[in-house]
C-alpha cells in the first residue's frame, strides 16, 4: 500500500543576489525609485509612493503584479519592500520582504546593489513562485546594470546633402 509522502519541509527561504553597476549610487537609487524609470528596465507598469510608508507595485494591478509596502526609505542605501498579500500567491504566514541595500565600490563612479529576498514560505506551493521571484530578480537587476551602464545612443546630426561652397557660405 502506497501511503502519500508528507512534506517535511517548514519555515521560510530566500536569496540574495549582487550587482556592481558603473554609475554613481544616486543614479542606482533613481532607478529604483523612480517608476518612469522602473518601467524602462523592468518593461512592466510601475507605480511608486517613494517614501517610508508609500507603496511599489510592478506589474498589472490585478494580472500578477505585485504590490508592496515600503517599510525603510533610506534615500541612496536601503529601499525595504513588504509584500502584501496577492490573489494570485498561495497564502502565507510569514511577511515576504527584499531589502535593496546600495553601497559605494571601488570609488564614488561604481555602485553595489544587493538584493535581500526573505520570508518566502518553505511549503511546495510556493515553489514555482518562488522560484519565479528569484530567477525575475537575478534578470531585472542584470536589465538595471545595462540600462544604466548604456546610455541611449546620440541622436545623429545629417550633413547637409549639397554642403556650401567656401566663399559662398552666407
Amino acid at each position: 500500500m502506497n501511503n502519500p509522502r508528507k512534506s517535511t519541509r517548514s519555515g521560510t527561504r530566500g536569496y540574495a543576489h549582487l550587482v556592481e553597476i558603473d554609475v554613481p549610487v544616486a543614479r542606482v537609487w533613481r532607478a529604483l525609485t523612480d517608476a518612469a524609470l522602473v518601467r524602462i528596465w523592468s518593461a512592466q507598469e510601475a507605480e511608486i509612493d517613494a517614501r517610508k510608508g508609500g507603496f511599489y507595485r510592478i506589474g498589472k494591478h490585478n494580472a500578477g503584479g505585485r504590490e508592496a509596502h515600503i517599510d525603510i526609505f533610506d534615500s541612496n542605501r536601503r529601499l525595504r519592500l513588504i509584500y502584501l498579500a496577492s490573489p494570485g500567491m498561495p497564502s502565507a504566514d510569514s511577511a515576504v520582504v527584499d531589502d535593496f541595500l546600495l553601497d559605494v565600490r571601488k570609488g564614488e563612479g561604481t555602485a553595489s546593489l544587493r538584493l535581500l529576498g526573505s520570508g518566502v514560505p518553505d511549503a511546495p506551493e510556493w515553489d514555482k513562485p518562488y522560484m519565479k521571484m528569484r530567477v525575475g530578480w537575478e534578470r531585472l537587476l542584470a536589465r538595471i546594470k545595462l540600462t544604466l551602464e548604456t546610455p541611449p545612443p546620440k541622436p545623429k546630426v545629417e550633413e547637409a546633402k549639397d554642403p556650401p561652397l567656401p566663399g559662398l557660405d552666407y
